[in-house]
């Protein structure tokens, strides 16, 4: 087998460990993690992994395809240099502070310094208990973590700030789950995913130090995330903390005009799911718009106040990043850098969220009043009867070499029933629409900006369950199909059509497809 990685420990070498050993769930105080190894499990197979990710770690095929690496990434063993540990923080849950909660499913192994992308730490999901556990068993099942495998590499794919995924591992293990937290658990089968990003530090853990009022320990795991993760930012210091205050705010906004871009509801924007490197991080019950409803959400538990629906997802972000303002609040002379980096947010998303909209239209920008208007009718007209919102978009470059609407009936979920008057309108709004885009460029051209900004393919819940129904049986061939698909979602790829076909009628209300609960 080729030469294994030398995995370094930078982080536990660099902020205080919890004085205590002992795997139980209880309040930490005074670190910032606590070191545990992975529990072993029963029989570690590979199921799937992402090539992309084994390259920019420096893992060859031979290494992947290794009973060694099942073996590791199951959590049944260690290479040279890992030092595994389980994260403390707190964090906002539906809006109310919930104390300490901490890695209770997730181990970070170590951190790799790659050759082109820096450092990267790799962290397994599913791998037992640690003291933040509270009543979990620390145990994933196969379906949210296919769910996470798949969504990880489809939104790098998309071009949207993402933490990765490695590999997917079934542990040869069941785990019981009441999937609709309705009183019927039953066993499912277990896996484990391997995640990576260079950090998976979150809002949460600033704010539980700062709610302890540890400020010595705050100002020390600001500085040490200054220094290496933001270097560009100078010396650690008050100046330096209200630099990164702001390049957080920066690339939150940027995240959220890409979320509302692909039409992606995350559905768990809790603070202790918000990474500070602006990457999406934590999928749970998360979703693509179907037909275009900004009030949906994907999470089962958030079906009554609909706090983490589409349309309120960056206005969530703001709020999530003023509690992260308060925890930094302690290590600051004034406040007004706080003020000012919220402000940054603002500017951003209305900037970056504008552009999107544009690029969506086929345009280089939205010029004035007119284009911006162009721009929230057709959201509107989206809104107003069932459409895909995929498949709207996609079937513009169609609608360009055409003087009707037909190209878009594939996008109505039932085009008989769509009313006269809106027929009317969409019309009259491509008009308004061929004539603006026509001003920059060839029928060609546009078609190429509005292919490179418009997916074909994103990973819709039905087929994420169909792969994960499948693979339940053993059979592996949907997933694997399904991820390859996935790798190029601007791509008109021949003989894959069915994987950009609308959700169909039998998943709007399945479990899996219309919704999804936390449970894994």
């Amino acid at each position: 087998m080729s030469s294994l990685p030398v995995f370094d420990a930078r982080f536990v070498r660099a902020l205080p460990a919890d004085p205590s050993t002992e795997n139980r769930s209880r309040q930490v105080t005074g670190a910032a993690y606590s070191f545990v190894e992975p529990t072993a499990v029963k029989a570690p197979r590979l199921l799937a992994h992402s090539p992309s990710v084994a390259a920019l770690l420096g893992l060859d095929d031979a290494v992947v395809r290794s009973d060694d690496f099942a073996r590791v990434f199951g959590g049944n063993g260690l290479w040279p240099g890992m030092k595994p540990y389980a994260a403390c923080y707190g964090g906002h849950q539906f809006g109310s502070w919930a104390g300490q909660l901490g890695d209770g499913r997730a181990i970070v192994l170590g951190e790799l310094l790659t050759r082109e992308h820096g450092r990267q730490e790799l962290q397994l999901k599913g791998a037992g208990p640690t003291p933040y556990s509270r009543r979990g068993d620390g145990r994933a099942v196969l379906r949210s973590s296919l769910r996470e495998f798949v969504c990880s590499e489809a939104m790098h794919a998309l071009g949207v700030p993402t933490t990765r995924a490695l590999s997917l591992v079934a542990t040869g293990e069941d785990v019981v789950r009441d999937l609709l937290y309705d009183g019927n658990p039953r066993p499912e089968p277990g896996a484990i995913v391997c995640r990576v990003a260079p950090t998976f530090l979150r809002f949460g853990n600033f704010e539980l130090l700062a709610a302890r009022e540890d400020h010595t320990l705050l100002r020390q795991l600001v500085d040490d995330t200054v220094s290496t993760h933001f270097p560009e930012l100078g010396a650690p210091g008050p100046d330096a903390t209200a630099a990164f205050f702001a390049e957080v705010c920066r690339r939150t906004a940027v995240l959220m005009a890409h979320w509302m871009r692909v039409g992606f509801v995350h559905g768990v924007m809790n603070t202790d799911n918000m990474s500070v490197l602006g990457l999406t991080i934590d999928y749970g019950p998360y979703g693509w718009l179907d037909d275009f409803d900004p009030d949906w959400t994907p999470n089962t538990t958030d079906a009554q106040s609909r706090r983490y629906r589409y349309r309120n997802q960056p206005a969530v972000a703001l709020w999530n990043l003023e509690r992260l303002a308060v925890a930094l609040a302690p290590l600051l002379p004034t406040e007004q850098p706080l003020v000012d980096g919220l402000q940054t947010f603002e500017r951003t998303f209305e900037l970056e969220y504008t552009r999107a909209l544009a690029g969506k239209l086929g345009l280089t920008q939205l010029e004035d009043q007119d284009d911006r208007t162009l721009a929230q009718d057709v959201l509107r007209l989206l809104a107003s009867v069932e459409t895909d919102m995929t498949n709207f978009f996609r079937a513009l470059s169609a609608a360009l070499r055409t003087e009707d609407a037909a190209p878009l009936e594939q996008a109505f979920y039932e085009p008989a029933a769509v009313p006269a008057d809106h027929r009317a309108a969409l019309t009259a709004w491509l008009e308004r629409w061929r004539t603006r885009a026509r001003r920059e460029g060839t029928v060609d051209e546009l078609t190429a900006r509005l292919h490179a900004a418009n997916p074909k393919y994103v990973l819709r819940n039905y087929l994420a369950q169909e792969a994960i129904d499948a693979a339940e049986q053993g059979e592996l061939s949907l997933l694997h199909e399904l991820f390859e698909v996935l790798q190029r979602p601007y791509v008109e790829q021949p003989g894959k059509e069915r994987f950009a076909r609308p959700r169909p009628d039998w998943a709007k209300d399945k479990p899996g497809c219309s919704a999804l609960s936390c449970s894994s």
